[in-house]
């Protein structure tokens, strides 16, 4: 599902959250993907958010293509809010986990994200995967 919205007639943009409570990732992430991520994709409008409650507020007020969620964030890590959105709010907003260790693979394949992608953080991995669920 792709929610593209018009602001004028030549630019298009896609809305994506980036959820951690570690604003350096967060920064991180949307210095690795940009605002394109590939020729004929839409302009990629970047929302922020340092809390799950924040993050779940900013969900149902908006209208997402996307989500990248920290697995490391404290209180309810991107595992555990991927599933809360999915299960509580919208099941149609694809989102990529991010974790630190390879053995939590396996909880977040539980979350059923679109992908999940080690730290530190490959702006090349991270982009393709970003453009691939955009496309």
């Amino acid at each position: 599902m792709q929610n593209a919205e018009t602001t004028t007639a030549s630019e298009k943009y896609v809305d994506v959250l980036v959820y951690s409570d570690n604003r350096e990732t967060r920064v991180a992430v949307m210095n690795a993907v940009g605002r394109k991520v590939g020729k004929g994709l839409p302009q990629i409008r970047w929302t922020e958010a340092a809390t799950w409650e924040g993050a779940e507020i900013k969900v149902k007020e908006g209208d997402f293509s996307l989500m990248i969620l920290d697995g490391e964030a404290a209180k309810l890590g991107g595992i555990g809010l991927g599933m809360k959105i999915r299960d509580e709010i919208n099941p149609d907003i694809p989102y990529i986990i991010l974790i630190s260790r390879p053995q939590d693979e396996w909880l977040a394949r539980v979350s059923k994200p679109r992908a999940i992608l080690p730290y530190p953080i490959d702006a090349r991995a991270l982009s393709a995967q970003v453009a691939q669920i955009l496309g």
